[in-house]
């Protein structure tokens, strides 16, 4: 991973995908879905990635008719349940046809337990799913990660750990060979019982320390502010490699880690590509509010992963 190249914007991400030569394939179940076909068309257009269309195939071309996108150049997989899709898409990918899915007209739940299937899917073989977010730094110039946002709903001190190894795998596939991760919390201070998560924190920094996660910087419990502002950082006497310089952001549980991906979003414009990883299916999970962006660059993100892991 120490070769990858560093890749320091969403933007290059996209150039990245387009230099790997053959665009890889997205499954997309199911398919049936304006929104979907839209972003599944303009990767495709961008040379990011070619979708395979799974799903009723009579209401996917209405759809598509209806919206006048011309999806004529695409493989259609005639499934219109929704288990019998996902199982599908994910079957695609287990016979390298595909490098990564899409979730189109299915529940995000039934997707996932596609992928996590012992006999039909691909379980991760240590720890669990994750949604890790990849945006711009608004900042600097350099990519930062938040994770996560949604999959995991009040994780314990153990998923918390299967969480940040997933967005440290992903950070190094982008090139940052040392991430620098920061586990948020309302203080810098262990306060327990009051706020469990800053103990989590504490305890993580700690098996950090002693190797947990390789090549990694790891500080916790860190407030927002200080884990990305020097200033703040400075004022308060907190140092370190990570204090006002994070890469990798940790929240606490998915109430503030969705939260803080939607205020990036809402507040400041910030365009996130997000992301499901942990198996070995990058997976997308898009929902329909998102902006045209974002699902563009989260298709560009998981074909960047999936081309890596399958080389």
């Amino acid at each position: 991973m120490d070769n990858l190249p560093i890749i320091r914007s969403l933007d290059e991400i996209v150039r990245a995908v387009q230099s790997l030569g053959e665009m890889p394939r997205v499954a997309i179940a199911r398919s049936a879905e304006d929104f979907v076909l839209r972003a599944g068309l303009n990767a495709f257009e961008q040379r990011v990635a070619e979708p395979v269309l799974i799903g009723d195939a009579e209401k996917t071309r209405a759809v598509a008719e209806r919206n006048g996108l011309d999806i004529s150049r695409f493989q259609m997989i005639n499934i219109p349940d929704d288990v019998q899709a996902v199982t599908e898409a994910v079957h695609l990918f287990r016979e390298k046809e595909v490098s990564f899915v899409m979730k189109g007209l299915v529940p995000t739940a039934t997707l996932l337990k596609a992928v996590l299937n012992k006999e039909t899917g691909v379980p991760p073989e240590t720890g669990i799913l994750s949604h890790v977010g990849v945006f711009n730094s608004p900042m600097d110039d350099h990519l930062m990660f938040v994770t996560d946002a949604g999959v995991n709903i009040a994780p314990n001190l153990q998923r918390k750990m299967d969480i940040l190894k997933n967005a440290i795998g992903v950070a190094r596939t982008l090139g940052v060979s040392r991430p620098r991760c920061a586990l948020l919390a309302a203080t810098e201070k262990v306060n327990y019982p009051a706020m469990p998560a800053t103990l989590d924190a504490d305890v993580i920094s700690k098996m950090a320390a002693q190797g947990e996660f390789g090549k990694a910087d790891v500080h916790g419990p860190l407030s927002l502010d200080l884990a990305v502002n020097p200033h703040s950082a400075s004022c308060k006497g907190v140092s370190g490699p990570v204090a006002g310089q994070a890469d990798i952001l940790l929240t606490p549980d998915i109430e503030a880690g969705n939260i803080l991906y939607k205020s990036l979003n809402s507040f400041c414009q910030v365009t996130i590509a997000g992301v499901v990883v942990g198996s070995r299916v990058p997976v997308v999970v898009p929902s329909r509010g998102d902006s045209d962006k974002s699902k563009f660059y989260s298709l560009a993100l998981a074909a960047y992963l999936g081309r890596r892991a399958q080389q």
